[in-house]
């Protein structure tokens, strides 16, 4: 039963359906926004699937690193560019899909934008219609990046309204940490993990951490 158990400490079901409501109001008005832009073209949706996944990213964990505003407009986009050249560049769809998803992942990690949609969003560039083909290297700013500016721009204002952090900033640590950062990041190099959390996150949950230890030893 341990598969079963949530990965996220600290997500409430309040949390989890305000997450839902926000990522419902958020994809709907994506779509409107998008609709009213001039048409893109017969063969091409005003919203694309990847977009999806990045709405559970940025209202489910607006605090993740993964969905912060540049990993979901330059991971989409720059994931995108990287599918139209894969697909362009080589013939069998099999070897391009496997190289676009493989390269969106270096590029993003490259330029600091990681961000797991892209994955999607390179694989759709290979594996769409013929007019995300017809589009090329056009598909990743409309509607691809359009989408992204959307999403982002309405998360932005859900989670102020819902005084949730988005762009996600830590808060400072109440008291100085014992811990050396040398310590902390010495830790992470031995448990050869990769943590959704960021490095500030982490020093201002262990500073808590160390505050109510403190506490409880009084």
């Amino acid at each position: 039963m341990t598969f079963f158990k949530p990965l996220l400490p600290g997500a409430t079901l309040l949390h989890r359906l305000i997450a839902c409501v926000g990522a419902g109001i958020g994809i709907a008005l994506t779509m409107v926004v998008c609709a009213g832009l001039p048409a893109l073209g017969s063969d091409l949706p005003i919203i694309v699937a990847p977009l999806g996944a990045s709405a559970v990213l940025v209202f489910a964990v607006p605090a993740s690193p993964l969905a912060q505003p540049w990993p979901v407009l330059g991971g989409n986009i720059l994931s995108t560019l990287v599918g139209v050249a894969a697909f362009d560049l080589i013939p069998n769809v099999e070897v391009a899909a496997g190289v676009a998803v493989g390269a969106a992942i270096a590029l993003m990690s490259l330029l600091r934008c990681l961000h797991p949609p892209g994955g999607a969003a390179a694989l759709t560039a290979v594996i769409g219609s013929a007019g995300v083909h017809d589009a090329g290297y056009a598909f990743a700013f409309a509607p691809v990046g359009i989408n992204s500016i959307a999403l982002v721009s309405l998360a932005m204002v859900w989670h102020h309204a819902t005084l949730r952090s988005y762009p996600h900033r830590a808060m400072p640590a109440p008291l100085p940490v014992t811990l050396a950062p040398a310590d902390i990041d010495a830790a992470l190099a031995d448990m050869h993990e990769s943590f959704d959390i960021a490095r500030e996150d982490l020093d201002a949950l262990l500073a808590h951490a160390e505050r109510h230890a403190a506490g409880r030893r009084r």
